[in-house]
């Protein structure tokens, strides 16, 4: 019999192996059928992009307007207002879901919409321009 000492997530254990000579182990082997996988082709890469009929500007300022910026990285669930709607401060413009909690992004400032530069559903970062008021 031969002892170790085996360490295991900083805790120590104190073994005893004993040797056996001469027998042989076996453990029975069940075999396991494999399918063959017929390779498919591989799609080549589109070359170009597609371009939205209705492009959004991407955290374009507007001269004299004030951006509405996302305030920690998340997804935009929906939007209460729209492009030429007019708002009041403390109108609540959209919701931002982040964390599993749903976030009221509140007008700083009274005005019109003069953009709105994310989609629903779009996952936005912190900093980044959701709207434009004017």
């Amino acid at each position: 019999m031969k002892q170790y000492k085996i360490t295991v997530n900083g805790k120590s254990y104190d073994v005893a192996v004993e040797e056996v000579q001469g027998v042989k182990v076996s453990a029975p082997v069940q075999a396991i059928p494999v399918k063959e996988v017929t390779p498919q082709p591989v799609a080549k890469p589109v070359e170009e992009q597609k371009v939205s009929a209705d492009p959004k500007p991407v955290n374009e300022n507007i001269a004299g307007a004030t951006s509405v910026k996302a305030v920690m990285p998340g997804t935009i669930l929906s939007f209460n207002v729209a492009v030429g709607d007019q708002v009041k401060e403390g109108d609540i413009l959209l919701i931002l879901e982040a964390m599993k909690m749903e976030n009221e992004i509140t007008s700083s400032v009274s005005g019109i919409v003069k953009s709105i530069n994310v989609d629903k559903g779009a996952s936005v970062v912190e900093g980044e321009i959701l709207l434009q008021i004017g």
